[in-house]
């Protein structure tokens, strides 16, 4: 820090601290000297508020009749806002030095402040490191989903297994929701469709005895860096219709008034109900189309404010979907144009199209939702009625298509491709509709974006081949790198200046420095700093002591079977027989540290992480390994854990079965401070083992070609993979035995069987052996120090790419015809 910034630091004191105390006695009503922690936490972020809502206001005028960008999304895993806020206002060390001033700590006061429980993994935290990105390239897009009152779930782990407990965040107040009641929205649903004509005698469908459910805004202003443009992501909440309360109440069913209204409010309570029942589908649905009927409301009226025609929508309004969970979309818009605003089917669907961009963030068709047809018909009746007109034009289209090219009509691919899967319960593909009314459809990776076009959808690529895009995802180096590491931060810009805040491409400057050996001291220190930081968390979590010093391995990710968390605990298993049982030398001491959350109903999933705790139990405590290896499970991920643990990894497991990971954005982070990988060639560690060299990145495993080749030629066997080699055996063997359930007999039989019985579908057996020799590689060149820290700063040096800074730019340039506001250079670089 120069003398000019100290002493415009030290002016700024004062005054700050005066802003606090008076928020402190103003909006709480307490005095400085019977304030509690809590007390200053909600004062600083107040007196933080009104520096942002200043430039969110500031921001309001200069964006006035630009185009925007409407991101919708049914998560946004936002984390902690103070930090973060203080970094992209640059006011950190004011903030700092005033709270210190005043005799607090703000790392303490930080750490009072709950993750905003808005999301799960990578699909919210991705959304969130887009509206960061947003603001900072001064570009006019917002947020908008579901202000769930309860997170996903809050993991305790008794005695190894996950315990979901409820996560109120919301419980007590946040400071950085501003809530919009003169904003609300009139949402229908349920209802029926009264067939009818108009004066002219055409058909005129009336949407009938609907029930409304009110929704309620709630902005949360999003800081671009250095503080010039504030966006803000706008956030819902159900609240139920008064009147037609009333109406009950007052024929004399109180009760029934009472239970309308917690139904009603029920809508946004949680995120991601069950749907193993009906009800819960149900939910979902009505979530779904929620969110989206209060978006899209809010678009248009916003549009109307400046507009009266609806020719120039596509110029001034672009929406992109996050996923399928947002498809409703396609026909709510249409509704809007058709009933609403008596626009032509034709005109409408033009507008739509042009309007809409589609991301896929899954190649498990699984995973790609549909709504059985007597729901949606029951639950909006309008919008099913436009979805089967939709279908039936697209089929037109695609049939017309045929005859003109002289093919004859191919009935299965029209099946495929039809928006209604036929069956004994008709259902509503989400994902084909997204497709048809969009007119982009990107992936988030080089190699995902190629199998969506030859794999998932190949008949739709034939069909619409201009529509199809790659988007490599990106993480914002502001909070994954300046806020979570900032002793790291410190070192980059001290080296090579500060410009890679906001132009992550700066950072190939440290390149030369990768050899240096004063600048490879500094980096290793800093290293070891954050892992002694982790593991303070560890033994106040988990009661376990753990050494900073040796090689820290770490898998931290929503917990599923393609993720192979499972094959990770089999090497481990592995390395503990070699050891024990064949008295091979520890080659390097590791720490193998997990953390991540199973959906609550994901039984395999759930046996995995008990498996992974209860190794940890036999490992931990036996002697024979004298401390040198340790497992450990860190309950309940979240975004504020994810910011100590990626500074102290050095490395990073992305081991997931070649051609399941979407792209993957954890890698993205590890690589960004300082960690190697090890990978398959899958999602995202394709591109950066491009970027960062194959020399620097560790890749074992079956390719995508490979597996698919197996999968053709249905040659996979797994008894070959056990019987042929002896440490597969011994592995799966001792999963089978009761070595790791003692006091619960054949608990782990059901991972036995899959492995062995049921096919292996996410090939453990196949890649276990070349995972294990990778491992062994790695124990012996992490005794090389000087060449570890060599390529974990290439590692580093090499991020650029990965900046979703970067990414926001090509969707801004090739999908929503966006241009920053306030300057023009940025989408040069």
């Amino acid at each position: 820090m120069n003398k000019q910034t100290t002493k415009q630091l030290l002016d700024g004191v004062p005054e700050f601290c005066e802003l606090v105390k008076h928020y402190l006695l103003y909006s709480i009503g307490k005095d400085w000297d019977k304030a509690t922690k809590n007390d200053i936490f909600l004062a600083v972020s107040l007196a933080v508020r009104q520096k942002i809502i200043d430039g969110m206001l500031e921001t309001e005028k200069r964006q006035k009749n630009t185009k925007r960008l409407y991101y919708l999304s049914m998560e946004f895993l936002m984390g902690r806002s103070l930090g973060n806020n203080l970094y992209n206002l640059k006011i950190f060390d004011l903030c700092k030095e005033s709270v210190e001033k005043s005799g607090y700590d703000l790392e303490e006061i930080r750490e009072i402040e709950r993750d905003a429980a808005l999301g799960n993994g990578g699909l919210g935290r991705l959304a969130a490191c887009f509206l960061d990105s947003l603001a900072s390239l001064d570009l006019a897009g917002f947020g908008y989903g579901i202000n769930y009152e309860y997170g996903l779930f809050k993991q305790e782990i008794d005695n190894g297994y996950q315990k979901e407990k409820p996560d109120n965040w919301l419980a007590e107040k946040t400071p950085w929701e501003i809530e919009r009641p003169n904003e609300t929205c009139l949402i229908p649903v349920y209802g029926k469709i009264v067939h009818a004509q108009d004066l002219d005698g055409n058909y005129n469908p009336m949407w009938m005895d609907w029930k409304v459910i009110i929704g309620v805004p709630h902005d949360m202003p999003i800081v671009g860096y250095g503080g010039k443009t504030v966006n803000y992501l706008r956030l819902y909440s159900a609240r139920s219709s008064e009147d037609f309360d009333m109406q009950i109440f007052n024929s004399g069913d109180y009760l029934k008034a009472v239970e309308q209204k917690m139904s009603s409010e029920t809508i946004s309570k949680v995120l991601y109900p069950s749907d193993n029942f009906e009800s819960g589908r149900e939910l979902r649905l009505i979530q779904e189309y929620f969110f989206v009927a209060c978006s899209i409301r809010d678009i248009f009226k916003r549009y109307l404010e400046n507009n009266k025609e609806f020719d120039d929508f596509p110029n001034k309004v672009a929406i992109q979907l996050n996923d399928t969970h947002p498809a409703l979309a396609v026909a709510e818009l249409m509704r809007m144009f058709v009933d609403e605003h008596d626009c032509s089917w034709e005109k409408s669907w033009e507008i739509t199209q042009k309007t809409l961009g589609y991301t896929n963030h899954t190649l498990l068709p699984e995973a790609l939702e549909k709504w059985s047809v007597p729901l949606m018909e029951n639950v909006l009746p309008r919008h099913l009625q436009i979805i089967f007109e939709i279908n039936r034009r697209f089929l037109e289209e695609v049939r017309t298509k045929f005859q003109r090219n002289e093919v004859p009509n191919d009935e299965a691919k029209l099946r495929r491709m039809s928006i209604i899967e036929e069956g004994e319960t008709k259902q509503v593909r989400m994902a084909n509709l997204a497709i048809v009314g969009s007119h982009s459809v990107n992936g988030v990776a080089e190699l995902h974006s190629n199998l969506v076009k030859t794999s998932l959808v190949p008949d739709f690529y034939q069909f619409y081949p201009e529509k199809f895009n790659n988007k490599t995802n990106g993480v914002t180096q502001r909070r994954w790198l300046l806020k979570a590491n900032p002793l790291l931060s410190d070192l980059i810009t001290k080296t090579i200046g500060d410009a890679w805040i906001t132009n992550l491409y700066e950072l190939s400057k440290l390149e030369p420095f990768a050899t240096n050996k004063d600048f490879q001291k500094e980096f290793l220190r800093i290293k070891l700093e954050n892992k002694k930081r982790l593991a303070k968390i560890i033994q106040k979590t988990n009661r376990l002591v753990v050494n900073p010093e040796s090689l820290f391995d770490v898998q931290v990710k929503r917990v599923h079977e393609y993720k192979r968390q499972l094959l990770n605990a089999m090497q481990i298993i592995h390395q503990y027989f070699t050891i024990v049982l064949d008295g091979e030398k520890v080659i390097t001491p590791r720490t193998y540290i997990f953390s991540g959350k199973a959906a609550p109903g994901y039984f395999m999933a759930k046996l995995i992480i008990k498996l992974i705790n209860n190794i940890a139990s036999v490992v931990n405590k036996d002697p024979k390994l004298n401390g040198q290896i340790k497992v450990v499970y860190i309950p309940d991920y979240r975004v504020s854990l994810a910011e100590k643990i990626f500074p102290a990894s050095d490395l990073s497991e992305q081991i997931s079965t070649a051609g399941k990971e979407a792209s993957g954005t954890g890698n993205m982070k590890f690589a960004m401070n300082g960690a190697l990988t090890i990978g398959t060639l899958d999602g995202a560690n394709v591109e950066i083992s491009e970027e960062v060299g194959r020399e620097n990145i560790f890749i074992f495993g079956l390719t995508v070609e490979d597996i698919q080749r197996i999968q053709r030629e249905k040659s996979y066997s797994t008894w070959n993979y056990y019987n042929e080699n002896k440490n597969v055996k011994r592995v799966v063997d001792a999963i089978g035995s009761n070595l790791f359930c003692k006091d619960e007999h054949g608990l782990f039989l059901p991972i036995y069987d899959k492995l062995l019985n049921s096919g292996d579908e996410y090939f453990h057996l196949a890649d276990l052996q070349s995972y294990i020799d990778t491992q062994q590689k790695i124990s012996i060149e992490f005794k090389s120090t000087e060449k570890w820290a060599e390529k974990a700063i290439l590692n580093l040096a090499r991020m650029g790419k990965f900046s979703s800074d970067r990414t926001i730019l090509e969707y801004a340039k090739d999908i929503w015809g966006l241009r920053p506001v306030g300057t023009v250079s940025l989408l040069n670089r």
